[in-house]
This record gives C-alpha cells, structure tokens and sequence, in this order.
C-alpha cells in the first residue's frame, strides 16, 4: 500500500478505497509474507557468521502452547492468534491426552501433541484460569516444564499460568506478572512480582491476566521477528483497545466492584495460596 494519509472525514479516492480493500484472508498472507521476510533476513545474517549454509533454509522457531482443563480460553486464543501470523514458527498445541479440553467459557480445543510426543521447544507457553490449581501440583506437567526449560530459548505464560511455572521452580529470583488476584502467591514460588502487563527478566516472560495474552504475543513477537512485524500484526488485527469502562485494574475499578470480584474469587483464590504454601516447603 502506498504511504498515504487520510484525515478524517476525508473521503478516500477510488484508488485509495480499492487499497484499503483488505480482507482477512490477504491480511493473513500479506503478515506472511512479512514474517517470510524476516526469517530470510535471519538466514542470511547466520550464514554471514559462517553457523549455517547460505543455502539452507532456517529451521522453524517452535512454539509450544499448552492447553489444559478449564482453562482460561482467551489467555490461549489471543496470543495463538498472533503467533499464527508468524510464517518463520511453528506453533504446537500441547496436552497431556489429546482428548478434547473443555475451557472456562465451555469451548472444546483439540491439541496437536500429547507432552510426551512434544519436540524441544523455542518458547513455552502456558496460560491461566481455574485449571492451573492442580496444574500446580501435577507431577507430569512440571516435569515436562521443567525438562524444556533446560534447553528452550523462552520460558512464558499469561495470567496465573505463572503459578504453574513458579510451582516447577522456573521463576524463582525472577521478576513477574500474573493475574491481580494472584499477585500475593508469587513471592511464596520465590517470584518479585511486578504490577505489569508484560515482564521480561531475561529469559522469562510472564503476562498479566486474560486480555493482556494480547499484549504478551505482541511482546513476543516484537523482541524476537522485530518491531516491524509486531506493529503489522497489531494493526491487521486492529488491536486498539477503548474499553467502555475504565473497570480493567484494581487500581481503578469502583471499590464496589473489586470488593465483589474478590468475593466471587474466594474459593479459588485460597485453593491456589494452600496449593502454593504446600509447594514452598518442597523448595530446597
């Protein structure tokens, strides 16, 4: 498309308005493309250091998206979304059976992969919701986290997805997000948290809750393909948030309304800080 500005209540010549016509299936490969663009330009920066043939072709950066009961469905669909428009990755959806998982909204998804058929990943990923309870105290997945944390180039997750992590011991001396209501059980899995709504600390990257798995892919996908890439994806994906209330944080929800939600959170906010206190004292 050519560099053009449109003021508003301007309207867009013929030319203009047949450029504009971009539906979600050229959006897709226009990203693509880009994203192809990027993996060449990689390639080629490699083979001038001499670490792989000019020839030979990058190998996929692999993805692995784990997918579990009762799940939170949009901490895995916002950042699946963005991670699909990257040609230069493979994404894997993980799960210990492949049977389908049933999220928080009712939704059934299907994985790729069983964990045990998982290839070495790139990036793990793990999201959040009522299931990571028992996540936190299941022996198969932290093993398996564990086991790719030894080799991978990113350990991350969205929303209490980082009580997962920090429950296989994978953000301890770390600084971290997760889900407000959660924010007291990481200094007990040995985390700093960190008010945000993505953290980087070195190889670790941990989102907010729910809607900020948004912002995390962007993040990802801007600190790994470029800026570029991430800015193409946000604005195909008209990513421009205008919330109509200004309810998204404690900080500025009426007192009323965090009042309520911690009192709907009750239960489960207290199973996760038993479960979290129980997994300290395994801690050496």
């Amino acid at each position: 498309m050519r560099d053009r500005n449109i003021n508003p209540g301007e309207k867009p010549s013929k030319g203009i308005r047949e450029e504009l016509k971009m539906n979600r299936g050229s959006f897709t490969t226009t990203i693509g493309l880009a994203a192809s663009a990027v993996a060449v330009s990689s390639g080629a920066a490699l083979a001038q250091t001499g670490t792989t043939g000019a020839s030979e072709a990058p190998a996929p950066f692999r993805i692995g998206m784990i997918l579990f009961p009762n799940m939170t469905h949009l901490d895995f669909a916002g950042p699946s979304d963005a991670f699909a428009r990257v040609r230069a990755a493979k994404v894997y959806v993980l799960a210990k059976t492949l049977d389908p998982i049933t999220t928080d909204t009712g939704t059934r998804v299907l994985a790729d992969l069983t964990l045990h058929d998982a290839p070495q990943l790139d990036l793990v990923f793990i999201g959040g919701g009522p299931g990571t309870t028992p996540l936190m105290e299941d022996a198969e997945m932290l093993d398996f986290l564990r086991a790719q944390a030894a080799h991978a180039k990113w350990i991350t997750s969205v929303c209490t997805g980082a009580l997962v992590l920090g429950a296989a011991g994978l953000l301890r001396g770390y600084n971290a997000a997760t889900h407000w209501t959660a924010m007291d059980v990481l200094p007990i899995l040995g985390a700093t948290p960190i008010h945000q709504r993505v953290v980087i600390d070195r190889n670790r990257i941990t989102g907010g809750g729910v809607t900020a798995g948004i912002d995390y892919g962007l993040t990802v996908i801007g600190r790994i393909w470029g800026t570029e890439l991430a800015e193409l994806i946000q604005l195909g994906s008209e990513y421009n948030p205008q919330p109509p209330y200004n309810a998204g944080s404690p900080l500025t929800a009426p007192a009323a309304i965090v009042s309520r939600f911690q009192q709907l959170m009750g239960k489960e906010s207290a199973a996760r800080l038993a479960a979290a206190k129980r997994i300290a004292q395994t801690f050496t």
